[in-house]
């Protein structure tokens, strides 16, 4: 990424400007890896949050996980990286606690910001926070925090680990001065389990578009994607996601394998090579060449025209709040089959067809699935687009977002 130095140069002389922070109000997000954004949650809600922004009276500050400290403007927000060690899976923590420091001495060194806001994401720094909270009050600021989803849950944790997550999380609910949940499940989740505390919070969902791709089905790109795979338009169902055990690969192949269907089972991911072995030993996929794994893909364009051609998407997410991946498949692909949690209903309702990780139900629906008629998937297909539309339109949550910020 290239950084406007002159540019760079002009902010450092606006600092000194004592009007320049006093109009607007002053957002300082922590705990994505910046903008702009290739993938991820956090970061494509922080790039929509600078992309429909309307009201002129807020300044995002925007912290971006570097191997450099440089600052930057994008979009109309002032970017800064913050330096990180390759410490493991310490690395996360070590980056959320930097930039928060940085965030905090910036406001110290200019007396004019008044009640900043610092909005963190995800509960990582929570046996930390009561300190730092300390400084925030200092300032006449407010800690915001997203709970994100149950990260103590993950299988990829150790148990020492999990421990870690779930102390975490009752900290950072205990000091935040409101947290914003992406989903109505984990704001009850919130209410119920930390009601010692009284907790602040309310519930904006993480956002999504229905405009199509941009590309032809007769793309160069698309079609080249598709030879080199082995797929063709129609003739495929998907999966989008991170590569780990609480999304149900397993599930969703082993089922997919029990099933009926001549379709193939495309899965865009990143593969790390050890659940890749245990998935073989557990299903034994790698000898059903209808199953591909394709890689990842951050042309934004070509994953939604390949989600648009998809037969269907399989969606198997238990973890978490709204799940970014299911709101673009709502947005471009007719007929989603997706895991019957509460999550995934509160998202899709009567737009897609449910299954759990009984033996047998996915793969009975999938045969279902391969025989309903056209009209029936395009209505599917209209009920999801509308329920984007109505409740996850990235115009609306960022309004909704305007509206906290500038109370």
């Amino acid at each position: 990424m290239e950084i406007n130095n002159k540019l760079v140069k002009k902010l450092e002389q606006h600092k000194t400007n004592p009007g320049y922070h006093t109009m607007k109000q002053q957002i300082f997000i922590i705990g994505s890896k910046g903008i702009p954004a290739n993938y991820g949650g956090f970061e494509t809600f922080v790039e929509k949050l600078a992309q429909y922004q309307k009201s002129p009276n807020i300044r995002y500050h925007v912290a971006r996980m570097a191997g450099d400290d440089v600052r930057y403007e994008y979009k109309g927000t002032k970017c800064f990286n913050v330096k990180v060690p390759d410490i493991g899976p310490a690395k996360a923590i070590y980056y959320d606690i930097a930039a928060l420091k940085y965030c905090i001495a910036y406001c110290k060194a200019r007396p004019a910001i008044q009640h900043p806001i610092f909005y963190i994401l995800a509960c990582r720094i929570g046996p930390f926070i009561g300190h730092y909270k300390k400084q925030v009050e200092k300032l006449d600021g407010k800690l915001y925090v997203n709970p994100d989803g149950h990260e103590w849950k993950r299988a990829k944790w150790s148990a020492p680990v999990r421990t870690y997550w779930k102390l975490s999380e009752k900290r950072m609910v205990k000091h935040a001065d409101l947290l914003i949940c992406d989903s109505r499940n984990i704001e009850k989740y919130i209410r119920e389990n930390y009601k010692q505390y009284k907790p602040n919070t309310t519930f904006i969902a993480y956002g999504s578009e229905t405009n199509k791709s941009v590309l032809a089905d007769d793309d160069e790109k698309l079609m080249r994607w598709y030879a080199e795979h082995g797929l063709k338009a129609k003739g495929y169902y998907l999966a989008v996601g991170r590569f780990v055990p609480e999304n149900n690969y397993s599930t969703m192949l082993r089922e997919f394998m029990q099933s009926k269907s001549n379709k193939d089972f495309a899965l865009i991911t990143n593969v790390s090579e050890k659940f890749l072995e245990e998935l073989k030993a557990a299903t034994g996929f790698n000898k059903v060449k209808r199953i591909k794994f394709v890689g990842t893909v951050y042309d934004q364009e070509l994953l939604k025209k390949i989600r648009e051609n998809a037969y269907g998407y399989f969606h198997g997410h238990e973890v978490g709040g709204t799940n970014p991946s299911l709101l673009e498949a709502l947005g471009s692909t007719d007929l989603n089959l997706l895991l019957d949690v509460g999550f995934n209903n509160e998202v899709a309702g009567d737009s897609a067809l449910y299954w759990n990780k009984k033996d047998g139900n996915l793969a009975a629906l999938i045969d279902k699935a391969d025989l309903l008629a056209a009209e029936e998937m395009k209505q599917l297909g209209v009920k999801a687009k509308k329920r984007i539309a109505n409740g996850y339109s990235w115009d609306s949550i960022v309004d909704r977002y305007e509206e906290i910020f500038v109370k």
